[in-house]
């Protein structure tokens, strides 16, 4: 198997930003509204699906689209439904059928980017990326994703150039976890990891962040990588390689080999 599982963000709706600070002020709000049927049914719906009730929650939002069939939002939210029951075929069908009802909805694509992804269908997921990317090209979440897929596909140059583009948006992108956004790394495979880890490091380089790139270094050392002598050498490490974090990483010990058992 060349690469284990990543975990990458399902966009659950919109991925609409959040709301500014609450500022102070004399004035009551306006009075909200009351909400419709039909909207308290996708409230209800959401909740289960905030509680994992994953079957309960798609159960629900069908209903609604017996009367809405070409509702995007909702096909997209069944989708992710079912990618969180890993029926990823099912799932595939929903986002598919989210996007021919709405060609430009960035989340729709970006989840099916993910699918692509899971079923190490890797070339066919950078190309929805890159449609995610190009409906909404300020998602941090979508270029760190791509990044993913390049790196799986071994085009190291261009997961580099995507990693950087989504911390250039938002530069915490890989410390988020969850569903609040960014990625999180999942993988059997010492090999991979490590690789993935000094990758990492030289996007961070390349941006001149001495911090992370020494984080992401330690790492790499810590799961066996041992071309230390190129990363001195490599032009891209330059600006940061002289920091005392770096210096410091680089000399970290290779983890100690598993000791024997005794009789």
């Amino acid at each position: 198997m060349i690469l284990a599982a990543f975990m990458l963000l399902l966009v659950f709706a919109g991925g609409a930003p959040l709301p500014a600070a609450p500022q102070e002020s004399t004035q009551e709000p306006p009075p909200q509204p009351p909400k419709t049927p039909r909207e308290i049914a996708e409230l209800r719906a959401d909740i289960m699906m905030a509680r994992k009730l994953y079957s309960d929650a798609i159960e629900a939002y069908e209903e609604l689209l017996k009367k809405e069939p070409k509702n995007a939002e909702l096909l997209n939210k069944v989708g992710v439904g079912y990618s969180n029951l890993t029926k990823l075929d099912k799932a595939k069908k929903y986002y598919e059928r989210a996007i021919k009802a709405d060609a430009k909805y960035a989340s729709a694509l970006n989840n099916l980017g993910t699918v692509h992804f899971y079923q190490k269908r890797f070339k066919r997921a950078i190309k929805v990326y890159e449609r995610a990317i190009a409906a909404k090209p300020d998602s941090a979440t979508f270029h760190s994703n791509a990044g993913h897929a390049w790196f799986a596909d071994k085009k190291y140059a261009e997961a580099i150039a995507a990693w950087s583009r989504a911390i250039e948006i938002d530069p915490q992108v890989f410390e988020h976890r969850g569903s609040a956004g960014g990625t999180v790394l999942q993988t059997s495979s010492v090999e991979q990891r490590s690789l993935f880890y000094f990758y990492m490091a030289k996007t961070y380089a390349g941006l001149g962040n001495a911090e992370r790139c020494a984080n992401f270094l330690k790492r790499a050392i810590d799961e066996g990588y041992k071309n230390i002598a190129a990363i001195e050498k490599d032009p891209t490490f330059a600006s940061v390689i002289k920091d005392p974090l770096v210096k410091e990483a680089l000399q970290t010990p290779p983890p100690a080999p598993p000791s024997k058992p005794t009789s």
